[in-house]
């Protein structure tokens, strides 16, 4: 099991830029891959983007294709989510989970953080 921490959130400008990290802790992400995830009020929680540990590739949801990029520090144990030319539509609370990579199973989530995009 994966202890996962969300931080960097916050109140940001319509096309401004933030970046959110994730701390893992408790086993090695070895064979591992990290997601992120996110929760808008009254709507269904939604995949952002999710990364391999073993080999860094990467797949993100349309939505955020060409703003967002997800990165991973093997030696910190952390995944990153830069977010650039925000919308208020990317308001949400985003979520770090962590799944096996064999199979897409989200089995560990972080509280969260929260980004608020407005004027």
């Amino acid at each position: 099991q994966v202890q996962l921490v969300e931080s960097g959130g916050g109140l940001v400008q319509p096309g401004g830029s933030l970046r959110l990290s994730c701390a893992a802790s408790g086993r090695s992400l070895s064979s591992h891959v990290m997601g992120w995830f996110r929760q808008a009020p009254g709507k269904e929680r939604e995949f952002v983007a999710r990364i391999s540990w073993n080999d860094g590739s990467t797949y993100y949801a349309d939505s955020v294709k060409g703003r967002f990029t997800i990165s991973r520090d093997n030696a910190k144990n952390t995944v990153d989510l830069q977010m650039n030319s925000l919308k208020p539509e990317d308001t949400a609370l985003y979520i770090c989970a962590c799944s096996m990579n064999r199979i897409i199973r989200w089995y560990a989530w972080g509280q969260g953080t929260q980004v608020t995009v407005s004027s």
